[in-house]
């Protein structure tokens, strides 16, 4: 397929087009499209990925403003084709405002978007519109050195499955993945009475448990057979990422009893698998008392033009601070270069001991809060000892001190021990028999200063009035249910173009609120 180039045709009636210019508010995203879609989506930025010879695609540019205007009204790929070809808003913003019915750009099937996507997704360069958005928003000098940080939990395309079901589906993933004669060889090992191919869970009596548990059992022998028959055969990707998932889906829930049966075990394993047909989703927490299944979205914004500097998405098991470098990338100078020290803001998540070194490494400066030490029962905090790094001493409240000991990770421990026996402050310190014990991290320097300077007034009047713009931005992206808080996509390099491409309409929107023009200087500010 060849690249399809947008014709102009000036002999076409304009009605249309005065209308919506007529209509729509000066800081539309809209007019914003139709006005600056040519040096926003050139032909050039999607000529890689089309061939020299053979069919003419949909104009790329077209495509592009339609894929952005599908995420932000959080439509599907049908329902965005059909816009597309019904409203004259889109079309407008498409610069086909007056094409007629017939012409190659008047419609188009929504596997054309679907195509697009995956041609992205396959190139060297999958989240390209993104890419122009940040890189127009610092050509118009609308980015400074400041970042604020924050997530959101992007809820699964698929219903989380229980154990029972991922085993069957995991065993006809294998089957359907095989190679005929690989195939014939792992259902000649096969004994329980099901052929795997039809969908959904077994036939069983529910409400017997010793049913239940006979089939858990006879499922596991099902899944330990069919790897028993790959044993010694080379396999193809398809079939190896099959087997790969069977063998994690039976080992993470399943466990043997004393006399030889396999059942499922009372608890949830770590980083669990949760369906067979999203491996890659998980359960997170984005607090104690409020788990999702999914993935966890990550953000990094401008906090004074409300831009989105970057975006990534990793499995709901991450946490932000581990993500946070990744976000940071272009803030953070190389090692030959000298920048201007960066300002990141951030809320507790990311005041870990690890990302506060990384930030300090690098040159930027951290207005992100630490989480202060707590003790169960309101007994004495570790912020009510006097740690001292240097002499490797810790001092508890009633004047006791005694060594730190050295962990091989760096940190340690400080044991009170026998002197918490005859202490009269113990009841208000510590419940073990074995007295209390205070741990060191290995990053405790850079935990207590993030903790004092955060008690510092001006400091907290700063990140007050800073850090919430993340969450409006946050608002912004996720207020559609579709493709906003519920992924449309399976799998997280496909989550993450869809949200990258998210991020891109966002920010387009933005632009277009703040008056910003391209003009014969460059890009430029143009308020109202």
């Amino acid at each position: 397929m060849t690249l399809g180039r947008q014709l102009r045709r000036p002999d076409l009636p304009t009605v249309g087009a005065r209308w919506c210019e007529a209509a729509l508010p000066e800081s539309s995203v809209y007019r914003f499209l139709a006005r600056e879609r040519t040096r926003l989506f050139p032909p050039e930025l999607f000529a890689d990925l089309f061939e020299s010879t053979g069919r003419r695609s949909v104009p790329p540019s077209i495509l592009a403003v339609v894929m952005v205007l599908q995420r932000l009204e959080g439509l599907s790929d049908r329902e965005a084709a059909d816009r597309f070809a019904f409203d004259v808003r889109w079309r407008y913003a498409a610069g086909v405002a007056d094409a007629v019915a017939g012409e190659e750009t008047a419609s188009f099937a929504h596997t054309v978007l679907v195509d697009l996507r995956a041609r992205l997704r396959g190139s060297e360069d999958p989240d390209r519109i993104f890419r122009v958005t940040c890189q127009l928003a610092r050509q118009a000098g609308m980015v400074g050195v400041k970042r604020v940080l924050d997530s959101a939990p992007l809820e699964d395309a698929v219903t989380t499955q229980d154990t029972v079901t991922m085993l069957r589906g995991a065993i006809r993933g294998l089957l359907r993945a095989c190679p005929p004669a690989l195939e014939v060889k792992v259902r000649g090992l096969l004994q329980r009475e099901d052929d795997y191919r039809a969908p959904g869970k077994p036939a069983c009596d529910w409400t017997d448990r010793a049913a239940r548990e006979a089939l858990v059992d006879a499922l596991v022998r099902d899944a330990y057979r069919a790897h028993f028959a790959l044993r010694g055969e080379q396999l193809d990707p398809r079939t190896a990422e099959a087997a790969e998932l069977l063998a994690t889906v039976t080992g993470q829930d399943i466990e043997e009893t004393p006399d030889g049966h396999f059942r499922i075990f009372e608890g949830t394993a770590a980083d669990r698998v949760i369906s067979t047909v999203d491996p890659q989703a998980r359960h997170g927490h984005k607090t104690a008392a409020h788990g999702f299944d999914g993935y966890k979205a990550h953000i990094a914004a401008d906090p004074d033009s409300e831009v989105i500097c970057a975006a990534e998405v990793s499995p709901a098991t991450s946490g932000d601070a581990v993500v946070a470098p990744t976000l940071l990338g272009d803030l953070a100078p190389a090692e030959d270069e000298q920048a201007a020290r960066g300002v990141v803001y951030g809320d507790s998540a990311y005041g870990t001991g690890t990302h506060l070194a990384w930030l300090d490494t690098h040159g930027l400066t951290p207005m992100v809060k630490t989480q202060l030490p707590v003790a169960p029962g309101g007994r004495f905090a570790k912020d009510q000892f006097r740690i001292d790094l240097q002499a490797g001493t810790v001092t508890c409240p009633a004047r006791v001190t005694t060594p730190i000991l050295a962990a091989s990770r760096g940190g340690g421990r400080a044991r009170f021990g026998a002197a918490c026996s005859v202490c009269p402050l113990r009841d208000a310190c510590t419940s073990s028999i074995r007295g209390r014990v205070v741990a060191i991290h290995p990053h405790e320097a850079a935990l207590a200063a993030a903790r004092t300077r955060q008690r510092d007034p001006a400091w907290l009047a700063d990140y007050r009035a800073t850090r919430p713009k993340v969450e409006r931005k946050l608002a912004h992206l996720l207020r559609r249910r579709h493709g906003g808080r519920r992924a449309r996509v399976r799998g997280l390099v496909r989550v993450a173009q869809d949200f990258k491409l998210l991020a891109a309409a966002v920010n387009l929107a933005r632009f277009a609120t703040l008056g910003l023009r391209s003009t014969s200087r460059g890009w430029q500010l143009q308020p109202a």
